[in-house]
């Protein structure tokens, strides 16, 4: 996944008739970016944003999508060679949103792909939310 920053959770602009897993458009930087909240769209009981939330904004085609975590603190460029297959013990995650697993420093870091968690009907709707 082509991760290209971290943002501070802004307040969010509501998308009339938008999918319930698009929390709304923020702007950054004059560029108006969807974002999604994943609590929302595997239908997790605690679906609340946090103060202490982030936006990861990642690139979908040309565009911009921000994906909403509870915590994320750096962008990291890892080496093939720092990646580790998936475990079968996370055989109950659907393995296709799975990249490995990396050790940096002396933490473990599961590498999602968060694109992977959106079908193609879910990624139009994305490209077509619009503010208005």
């Amino acid at each position: 996944m082509n991760v290209k920053e971290i943002s501070e959770c802004p307040t969010m602009t509501m998308v009339p008739n938008s999918p319930t897993f698009i929390e709304g458009v923020i702007n950054l930087r004059g560029n108006v970016i969807p974002v999604i909240n994943l609590k929302k769209k595997f239908h997790l009981i605690d679906t609340q944003i946090k103060e202490t939330s982030k936006i990861i904004i990642s690139s979908l085609e040309d565009n911009r999508v921000g994906f909403i975590v509870d915590d994320a603190s750096q962008v990291l460029t890892l080496m093939q060679s720092d990646i580790q297959s998936r475990p079968e013990l996370l055989g109950v995650i659907n393995e296709k949103y799975i990249n490995g697993i990396a050790k940096v420093e002396e933490k473990l870091i599961i590498l999602i792909d968060l694109l992977e968690t959106l079908t193609a009907d879910e990624i139009k709707s994305i490209k077509d939310t619009k503010v208005g």
